[in-house]
């Protein structure tokens, strides 16, 4: 005689798709179901879990959007996709590129922690839009996110962006508007996760009496990311109908060099270890020493 399988519960009540999702990605992550095997079919999970079949290809597609899972259909069972190893920051990438997979990794944890000093918020702006879509959507559930960003001052002259010739007002203001509006945008979108997760999230802003040479974000104290901002001499439009010759630079093509405390023992866990505990340094120094009041208006 065949016996029942018994139904999964979690806390003594049906699971959600993100938990069965959450489930599935542990027994791949364990290696008990190997890259190139099938699932068991939909409905055979339906009746695992005690769920609906929507339930559980809600389930799937959250692992087919991860990388976990290929060929989700209503037809066929899906297989488990070969598994790709962590990015090993061999070399530096664009930081519009290289920021957003180092961030989701960031949010896989309890309690998130990001530090920036940059020029404007916009790069961490478009930057958080994964991980965030994650939260939404229940395959990243931090508890906690703090977030603090150094951005310039709106009373200093910037050293870039300026005009090569004539007057810089046109050019600041610009540039203000910018740094305003990107970090409001970032911080309604943070400070969002309060209502809708129940995430304690903090959002701060403090002004640098100086303009950023370089852009830095340190996530969770063990790893940093580290560029230099690259200054040209370029046009572009100022105002409805004025082009203007600046110095500036385009922070998101900035190459984007990762530092990570690795486990002990390691080769180059010394080095990498400093340098990541050194920038948490120096962006403390800067936080509680020199920076000011910051307001985004």
């Amino acid at each position: 005689m065949t016996q029942a399988q018994e139904s999964v519960t979690v806390n003594g009540r049906k699971p959600s798709h993100q938990e069965i999702a959450e489930i599935l990605r542990s027994r791949i992550r364990s290696g008990q179901l190997q890259p190139g095997s099938r699932l068991p079919t939909q409905g055979r999970l339906a009746e695992e879990f005690g769920v609906e079949r929507g339930t559980v290809r809600l389930a799937l597609k959250m692992l087919q959007d991860d990388g976990l899972l290929k060929n989700v259909t209503k037809g066929a069972p899906p297989q488990i996709a070969p598994q790709t190893a962590p990015p090993t920051h061999a070399g530096p990438q664009p930081t519009m590129v290289g920021l957003g997979p180092q961030l989701v990794r960031a949010f896989g944890e309890p309690h998130v922690r990001i530090d920036a000093l940059s020029l404007t918020s916009e790069t961490l702006m478009i930057a958080l839009g994964e991980p965030l879509r994650r939260v939404h959507e229940g395959s990243l559930r931090p508890e906690s996110i703090q977030v603090r960003l150094l951005l310039p001052s709106r009373d200093i002259d910037l050293a870039f962006p300026v005009p090569v010739e004539g007057d810089a007002d046109a050019v600041h203001k610009r540039w203000l508007d910018q740094r305003n509006a990107q970090g409001q945008v970032l911080r309604h979108n943070l400070l969002a996760l309060r209502s809708t997760h129940e995430i304690d999230v903090q959002v701060s802003f403090r002004a640098l009496p100086f303009t950023p040479p370089v852009k830095l974000y340190v996530l969770n104290g063990v790893e940093a990311l580290f560029a230099y901002y690259m200054v040209t001499r370029r046009e572009e439009m100022v105002g409805d109908t004025s082009r203007v010759e600046l110095f500036d630079t385009l922070g998101s093509k900035s190459l984007l060099f990762s530092f990570e405390k690795p486990a002990t023992g390691e080769p180059g866990a010394d080095k990498d270890s400093s340098f990541v505990q050194e920038s948490q340094n120096w962006f403390d120094a800067l936080w509680n020493t020199i920076a000011g009041d910051l307001t985004l208006s």
